[in-house]
């Protein structure tokens, strides 16, 4: 009989088993990976696009054309679409990023049948109404201006501008380029980009043969590329600048502020093992920094560091908002931790904590065969392969003081990072 009385046995996390897809190739170039759970009654079905650019580059272009998907096609008007997509009880979101832009179906495996003639509508008639761009420029530019006014905001986008310099991933938006957004523009970006041999479709769920040859019917023969796809390289053009950067803000009550560099990627080997450090030092509740500045020193109600991922480049960051009063000594104390942990061992303890908070995330994570998705586009589209997760699950385990240490010289060096402030450093 259980024991409520009993704390049951703690068990050692070694081996994460992940769902490995079925791989499919469509006739017209389209890949495909499918993840078969047969007990949902959902299926999930997700067309990703690698973000194309021209030269100068400007990601808004891509962002607009996110948006801007369901907005009506030679057939149907944005009001359709959603009728149509709503009396199944589905849904059709589309979704940008840095690197892609996404079209994500959910449904019902039983109603797949019906609302997959709009998708197809969307995917290969869409029409970029100019009316319906005209609202988008007006909201979009009131929505800007509003935001101008965070300090926050502010703090992030001139982090990315500093880092990045004008490229997709530094380029921020502002009223001209939105001014600059024209019909055409986006039409002829949709035609390049918006096409199977530039697409991986994500099929996930109740997803049965049937089910296949319908995608099949849609999006094989009767789905083909217009134009030519051409993948533009990127060339990272931060400014390099080091010193403390502050835009005053006269009336601000509290600062934000943005520290960090150009990181590792995924691919890289030390990649799970900096997520380890990161973790330790501003990665989680119980991080150093969390410790120190919100919970020591209570300058602010949370901070923390992060190590992101993207196609072309990696970045480590530290962002937090604090009391004006504060925001030098916060300045001090960040340092102080980056100091701490590349001159002195962290204890044991210290590293069992860290190191169990990450493989019960990564378990906790995987909760539905849509996580396990989530966990097969991150390695897909870094150019590896599901045998990764083991490589970090390895990393983590085996991890000690010294590595940790020898990687926090190595790759936080405070001197080498950009530092914002926005809004101001009282005296």
């Amino acid at each position: 009989m259980l024991s409520r009385n009993t704390a049951p046995d703690l068990k050692p996390i070694g081996h994460i088993q992940l769902e490995k897809p079925e791989h499919i190739v469509f006739k017209n170039g389209l890949q495909g990976f499918v993840f078969h759970a047969p007990e949902q009654e959902l299926i999930k079905a997700e067309f990703v696009f690698k973000n194309l650019f021209e030269d100068p580059e400007n990601p808004i272009r891509n962002s607009a054309l996110s948006s801007m998907l369901k907005e009506g096609t030679s057939k149907l008007s944005s009001a359709q679409i959603a009728s149509k997509i709503d009396y199944y009880g589905a849904y059709l979101v589309p979704e940008f990023s840095f690197d892609h832009n996404a079209l994500t179906l959910y449904s019902l495996s039983k109603h797949v049948q019906a609302v997959l003639p709009v998708v197809h509508d969307v995917l290969t008639n869409a029409q970029i109404p100019q009316l319906e761009l005209d609202t988008y420029i007006k909201n979009n530019k009131q929505s800007l201006q509003i935001s101008l006014e965070k300090n926050d905001f502010v703090a992030r986008r001139t982090f990315y501008q500093n880092l990045f310099g004008a490229t997709r991933y530094g380029r921020t938006v502002t009223q001209q380029l939105l001014s600059d957004l024209n019909q055409p523009d986006l039409i002829s970006l949709y035609k390049q980009q918006i096409q199977p041999q530039n697409a991986t479709l994500f099929l996930s769920g109740n997803i049965s043969n049937e089910t296949i040859a319908l995608f099949k019917s849609y999006f094989e023969e009767q789905w083909q590329g217009e134009k030519a796809i051409v993948l533009q390289n990127f060339v990272s053009e931060g400014t390099g600048n080091k010193e403390l950067q502050i835009i005053d803000r006269a009336d601000a009550l509290q600062s934000s502020i943005r520290l960090g560099k150009e990181s590792l990627q995924r691919i890289h080997p030390d990649y799970p093992a900096l997520q380890f450090v990161n973790t330790l030092f501003g990665g989680y509740f119980g991080s150093r920094l969390m410790s120190n500045i919100r919970e020591d020193k209570g300058y602010t109600y949370s901070i923390g560091s992060m190590v992101a991922n993207l196609n072309h480049a990696g970045f480590f960051s530290i962002s937090t908002d604090v009391g004006t009063q504060y925001a030098a000594d916060t300045l001090v104390q960040i340092q102080k931790e980056i100091d701490h942990l590349q001159q002195e061992k962290a204890d044991d303890n210290e590293l069992d904590l860290v190191r169990n908070y990450m493989l019960g995330s990564m378990l906790g994570s995987l909760e539905s065969i849509f996580s396990h998705v989530d966990k097969f586009k991150s390695v897909y589209f870094s150019g590896l392969d599901l045998d990764y997760y083991q490589y970090y699950t390895d990393s983590i385990l085996n991890i000690q003081a010294d590595r940790v240490q020898d990687l926090a010289q190595q790759y936080l060096g405070y001197d080498d990072m950009l530092k914002i402030v926005v809004g101001k450093i009282s005296e």
